[in-house]
């Protein structure tokens, strides 16, 4: 149904969703040169390219950290306990941002807990929780070897090539879909499987939110295209539209004409 540019992460089980990581060892993880690129199908035996722009992951590191001896020794961080109470920290390669929090986010988990954000790639989020792992250990803490790494949310974007009907698509599908564009210009529709979320303009524009693993983005896309196809926009006029020059100053040139004979007229009165 879809494949998956990066090598080695489209597949469909359960254990993609929470692994456990190893310390590093990157020789296991292949990048892909075409970047964060996933090739969804369409109806018509095409492919429509998905491109990720941001995956969400969390990461367990099994001890407790002090957060200020955190921000202390390391670079690129940030920490204000009064207005946030986790430390800040940023990677250059791979481009990732963390937030670091001293203990579990509930009262069962008493350890470390990491937040990863920025990410565009699966082998990105390894390679970045592999190194904020790397520097937690430098710093004097022991985390576990084995760390449990779990993506909480893929993000993608997406373009169909034709405008989209999104009233008459809310019409037809009010049970899944929801449109005001008084408050925002693009429909929100909801898909139960895979279980994400779809935010349509009417460009043709998607963006593609949810989904746990990138091969849900491609899956969840073949399922929706069918539907767009069926409200696309047939008779769509140009802007700004093709007419000659001449046209809107013609009527300029008569009203001046008629200006200028009524003046004539008024001053052989006078």
């Amino acid at each position: 149904m879809a494949t998956v540019t990066d090598k080695g992460h489209s597949s469909d089980d359960e254990d993609d969703q929470k692994m456990s990581v190893v310390a590093l060892s990157p020789d296991s993880y292949s990048p892909s040169a075409a970047g964060s690129v996933i090739e969804a199908l369409d109806t018509f035996g095409g492919t429509v390219l998905i491109r990720i722009q941001n995956i969400a992951s969390t990461a367990n590191f099994g001890v407790r950290l002090d957060l200020k001896k955190i921000a202390l020794k390391c670079r690129n961080t940030e920490f204000n306990p009064r207005r946030f109470g986790a430390v800040i920290m940023r990677l250059r390669e791979p481009r990732a941002t963390a937030l670091i929090f001293s203990s579990g986010l509930t009262r069962r988990c008493c350890s470390g807990r990491l937040c990863v954000t920025g990410v565009k790639s699966l082998h990105n989020v390894h390679l970045a929780c592999k190194k904020f792992h790397y520097i937690i250990e430098r710093v004097g803490f022991q985390p576990v070897p084995n760390f449990d790494m779990k993506v909480q949310n893929v993000v993608g974007t997406a373009d169909c090539g034709f405008p989209i009907r999104l009233e008459g698509l809310v019409y037809a599908h009010s049970t899944f879909a929801s449109y005001e564009p008084e408050l925002f210009p693009g429909l929100i529709y909801r898909l139960l499987n895979p279980r994400v979320v779809f935010l349509i303009f009417v460009s043709g524009k998607i963006v593609i939110t949810g989904a746990k693993r990138e091969s849900d983005l491609a899956a969840a896309f073949s399922k929706l295209f069918p539907v767009l196809v069926e409200f696309k926009k047939e008779n769509v006029a140009d802007f700004p539209p093709n007419e000659s020059k001449e046209t809107p100053t013609q009527p300029l040139q008569e009203i001046s004409r008629n200006e200028e004979s009524t003046s004539e007229k008024q001053m052989e009165e006078v």
